[in-house]
């Protein structure tokens, strides 16, 4: 028997019942690594569905990348009657609740934490939010609002132009954050039978990116000049034009330098005393820079990287997001996941990005319509086919029955 034979399938976070109040990015990618290590997530929604289904231009893939692997439910919680039966009944239920709405709305809905843990000692209950308790907990916060406040946005575009990165990184990383939280609470709880309050937060997450130019500043005594002004640290660290596109490359090192030139036939770079070490060939970087450029340019993108792959040393593409599909890497890797669009459509989303030997990633259940699961999550609360339709009846809850 194989090693892969052997592997769970079910998950490590089986039997971990999860309720997602997530929106956006920022909840539903917290959510997205506990339905991905198996536990049953099951998204709420409002009337309508989530919006972020909705979202156009940046935003259209936001819902289809983030919430596979969960059911979803809907429920007009503002009906305040019904809202009151069925909140503490889900509150029982749940080892873990999500959310990340705005401050005080979950208060209104009577599922904040101080009202939950009444019902649910066991309870943990992740709140992100723009930023965590302080002078700021009750201002709204983006991830490009946390890039510009956390420094990221100034130490990534040029002086004066600040510029958030390509992705929703504060947004994922402040999700997984929580979702770190959450493990490390359910250890616990198996320890104290108690639960607890974990939170996470846009603010604070950029910061902590933001830390390693924070202690450059303690130590130097200097401002950061922001990345693409920096002082260079390696003389050849830099995008490189070639016959078809760009490259990336990096030599960091005596040794990648002797590489380097062996590789490219650059003996003549190698045998220059005023080149024989990284700070002396900084002294003439631009010069040196250029002498490379000029080698590079005549070849095509696939050999500089190929070789340059050959002789170890750091090389890139410059790839767009809908090239990374077809990577050689990613595709012969299994670190894509075959995932449904709305209009049945396949498309290619990464996985998480870390390996289990236990435990393989994979869609167990594609992106659901809004509130597919509504009845059949009902009734593991308890309710029977006549409540449920009464329920319907009032608009309280709704369903769908799409596919996806």
């Amino acid at each position: 028997m194989t090693q892969d034979s052997t592997k769970h399938t079910s998950g490590p976070l089986e039997g971990v019942k999860v309720l997602d109040f997530g929106h956006m990015v920022m909840g539903p990618s917290c959510g997205l690594v506990l339905a991905d290590l198996g536990a049953q997530v099951i998204r709420i929604e409002p009337p309508g569905g989530d919006p972020t289904r909705k979202l156009k231009g940046f935003g259209l893939g936001f819902f289809t990348c983030f919430n596979r692997n969960k059911a979803s439910a809907q429920f007009d919680l503002k009906q305040s009657e019904q809202a009151q039966d069925l909140i503490p009944r889900a509150l029982r239920w749940a080892d873990v609740i999500i959310e990340n709405f705005a401050p005080g709305v979950m208060k209104k809905l009577g599922m904040d934490y101080a009202a939950a843990r009444q019902i649910n000692p066991r309870l943990i209950y992740c709140s992100l939010k723009g930023f965590l308790p302080g002078p700021y907990e009750n201002r709204l916060a983006l991830d490009e609002v946390a890039q510009m406040m956390g420094g990221m946005a100034y130490m990534t575009g040029p002086a004066g132009k600040p510029m958030r990165a390509g992705g929703s990184i504060v947004d994922i990383t402040g999700g997984m954050f929580g979702a770190i939280g959450i493990l490390a609470a359910l250890r616990q709880r198996e320890q104290t039978g108690r639960g607890q309050l974990i939170q996470s937060a846009l603010f604070e997450t950029a910061a902590f990116y933001t830390g390693q130019h924070m202690a450059y500043s303690a130590m130097s005594g200097e401002i950061p000049k922001p990345m693409p002004e920096r002082d260079h640290v390696f003389t050849v660290y830099d995008l490189f034009d070639t016959k078809d596109s760009q490259v990336f490359v990096a030599v960091t090192s005596e040794q990648q330098w002797q590489r380097f030139c062996a590789e490219f036939a650059l003996p003549h770079l190698y045998a220059r005393p005023d080149y024989a070490t990284q700070a002396e060939r900084l002294k003439d970087r631009a010069n040196l820079i250029a002498a490379i450029a000029a080698v590079l340019r005549t070849m095509g993108s696939d050999e500089v990287v190929r070789r340059c792959a050959r002789a170890t040393l750091p090389v890139a593409k410059i790839n767009r997001p809908d090239q990374l599909k077809d990577d050689e890497h990613l595709v012969q890797s299994n670190q894509l996941l075959n995932t449904q669009l709305p209009d049945g459509r396949d498309v290619q989303i990464p996985a998480l990005p870390f390996r289990m030997s236990e435990h393989d990633f994979q869609v167990t259940m594609q992106p659901q319509a809004a509130g597919r699961q509504t009845r059949a999550f009902l009734a593991q609360l308890g309710y029977s086919a006549r409540q449920i339709d009464a329920m319907a009846q009032s608009q309280f809850i709704q369903q769908t029955e799409e596919t996806v």
